[in-house]
């Protein structure tokens, strides 16, 4: 008996995705892009450039990490370095920044994530463990801006202001209870759904207030993720994909407007060590050019983390180590710039690599965009 998914599926789009979606079906050359204050404003031609080139209309902006084979970041690289391929096609670079540890020349936060709709109580207590000893480490001094977000299945609560105060975060955290989870594995498909659509709202709501906020964001998602909802026994109607076609494409504009990284933290560690779904999700990081290509398993964390640039860490005990391991990304970046061609049909996929003209070197950023056909207007620049 095949299990359907029903069109309640397609309420996990909010009113704000719904309205982005249908204004890039109705009038695909609205693009909003805008550039970071930091670019905006060149310092120097080694660490800081800008190229002349089209409007910042149809500009794609990319926060590049740079590391050696054993993940160690690469800071003093310049612009002559870097090719962006967009499609396996080079394109020229628009603008450029190099940002280093200690340099401050952005904003840049932490934001931790406690998921306790996707993970069970006594995982969640030693998620909680963890988390408090990373904070106090070091006298509670953090390296980073950090705030912390309760994600419960009754509501998400999101602490407004980003702190250093390691001490301070780890009493608040304590003064929190994890909350029941009312949405468990025993309600089936049914609960399944409730909890893939909650999380993906709640994604989306963390995410347009982030948008609000200035720099760049790391967002540490505590999760062995929410249910991916696909295989042979799931079916969709054309409605369903049709919705969730434009919440993938809402969802690539918006964290790339936010200046989101997302990065996945298993909580489970080695109790998931090698089972099915610390893997599963590889099978749906390919980017989806069409509504008949989607299916739920697109959206799942590991895939919405891996396409933003961060990291899918599972498998490991030592969440202090794992969370250290995010931070990295942090210590040396660069920001770069490109213009996207003129699409041929509104929410038209592309894939985005980013090349290092150096040995030894890999650049991990996003992994594709939605690209829109141009105004008539910009047609011709």
């Amino acid at each position: 008996m095949r299990a359907w998914i029903p069109f309640s599926l397609a309420l996990l789009i909010s009113s704000s995705h719904l309205g982005l979606a249908q204004q890039q079906a109705q009038a695909p050359t609205q693009q909003p892009t805008h550039p970071p204050a930091a670019l905006t404003a060149p310092s120097s031609p080694a660490s800081d450039a800008s190229f002349a080139g089209p409007p910042t209309d149809h500009r794609i902006f990319l926060d590049v990490v740079v590391t050696d084979k054993s993940g160690n970041p690469q800071s003093g690289l310049l612009a002559p370095d870097f090719t962006i391929l967009d499609d396996k096609q080079p394109e020229n670079l628009v603008s450029f920044r190099a940002i280093d540890e200690g340099s401050a020349t952005e904003p840049i936060q932490v934001i931790v994530l406690l998921d306790a709709v996707n993970t069970g109580v006594q995982t969640m207590s030693f998620e909680r463990l963890e988390l408090e000893k990373f904070l106090r480490q070091d006298g509670g001094h953090l390296a980073l801006p950090t705030s912390l977000v309760f994600f419960t299945d009754i509501s998400t609560e999101i602490q407004p202001v980003a702190t250093r105060d390691g001490n301070g975060l780890a009493d608040l955290l304590n003064s929190k209870e994890t909350g029941q989870r009312i949405i468990g594995r025993s309600q089936g498909i049914y609960g399944a759904m409730d909890r893939f659509n909650l999380s993906l709202s709640t994604l989306e709501k963390l995410t347009s207030y982030e948008a609000r906020q200035p720099g760049r964001k790391l967002l540490i998602w505590f999760s062995s993720g929410w249910p991916l909802l696909s295989g042979p026994g799931l079916e969709m109607t054309r409605k369903n994909q049709d919705w969730l076609f434009n919440t993938i494409v809402a969802l690539s504009h918006d964290l790339r407007e936010a200046r989101v990284t997302l990065y996945s933290v298993d909580p489970l560690g080695t109790a998931d060590a090698g089972s099915f779904r610390t893997f599963y999700y590889e099978s749906f990081l390919k980017g989806v050019p069409s509504a008949n290509k989607v299916v739920p398993g697109n959206l799942a964390l590991q895939v919405l983390a891996t396409q933003t640039g961060g990291k899918v860490l599972n498998s490991n005990n030592d969440l202090t180590k794992l969370i250290a391991g995010c931070l990295v990304d942090a210590k040396a970046y660069y920001t770069l710039s490109f213009t996207y061609p003129p699409a041929d049909h509104p929410n038209e996929y592309h894939s985005v690599e980013v090349k290092i003209d150096k040995p030894g070197l890999i650049a991990r950023t996003r992994t594709g965009y939605y690209a829109q056909p141009y105004k008539d207007k910009d047609a011709g620049r």
